[in-house]
């Protein structure tokens, strides 16, 4: 009931992200896109109605215009991270077999990849809930299920990550920072995100929201040599960006103040 809910509200977010950057998007599409019915968009657009946040017409809906001041902050960081998610799809290209960590915003890169043959290796249990494109292949990594994340840890999970390769990589994190690299609050998985970047043959993404650069968490799971691109939001410290680029980081933002 409670992974029901979750799924329920994460579609509802994207639903008003989908909004946010296409106004004139029309029932049937957003169906199309969400991979649910036209009643069930119905549904969800007459449940945003009932809290003020759009305005209905016939065969869509806007965001209103009072939506930035009426939106609380867990409605903003979705948002955030679906528009990450949505950026570094634009990246994956069709045969590519990519590494995705126990991030929830990079899983959310499978809902934006479209039309494409890809595999994705994750040791994120909830991948097996996530809408997709079916030409999209899922192969969990299995290990040790620790709860709340849904993460796959463990000895057996990192022997299975070592004799598989991935062409990218789109890893999560808790920080980023030139100096000290990228951080995670949990120690776990430390050796995971590790043992991604070590098997990955070409270009490293992590993304982050802007509030997550030039911050630090206990666990160091990677140095900043070992990254080739970020991309968070436009909520990010310039100074930070900037430490980043001279490190060699390739910087990508997209404009969460939009939304």
């Amino acid at each position: 009931m409670k992974r029901h809910k979750k799924l329920v509200d994460e579609r509802r977010n994207q639903l008003l992200f989908e909004l946010s950057i296409s106004p004139n998007i029309k029932v049937d599409e957003l169906a199309d896109r969400l991979k649910v019915s036209p009643l069930t968009i119905r549904r969800d657009l007459q449940f945003w109605e009932d809290k003020e946040r759009i305005s209905r017409h016939y065969g869509g809906a806007t965001l209103i215009e009072t939506f930035q001041k009426s939106c609380n902050v867990n409605d903003i960081k979705e948002l955030r991270k679906n528009a990450i998610a949505k950026k570094a799809a634009e990246f994956v290209d069709d045969g590519d077999t990519i590494f995705v960590n126990t991030s929830s915003t990079a899983l959310l890169i499978l809902k934006y990849i479209k039309h494409k043959r890809v595999n994705v290796i994750t040791n994120n249990a909830n991948a097996i809930f996530i809408q997709k494109d079916n030409l999209i292949s899922v192969l969990l990594t299995g290990g040790e299920l620790r709860e709340p994340k849904e993460s796959m840890v463990g000895e057996f999970a990192y022997n299975n990550l070592s004799r598989v390769s991935a062409n990218k990589a789109f890893i999560g994190c808790s920080g980023i920072s030139a100096q000290v690299g990228m951080t995670t609050a949990v120690l776990a998985e430390v050796a995971i995100n590790e043992v991604m970047l070590r098997q990955c043959t070409g270009p490293r993404f992590v993304l982050a929201e802007g509030a997550k650069v030039g911050h630090n968490h206990s666990f160091v799971s990677s140095s900043i040599n070992k990254i080739d691109y970020l991309i968070t939001d436009s909520a990010a410290s310039k100074e930070h960006l900037d430490q980043l680029r001279e490190k060699n980081v390739k910087i990508i933002q997209v404009d969460a103040e939009t939304i």
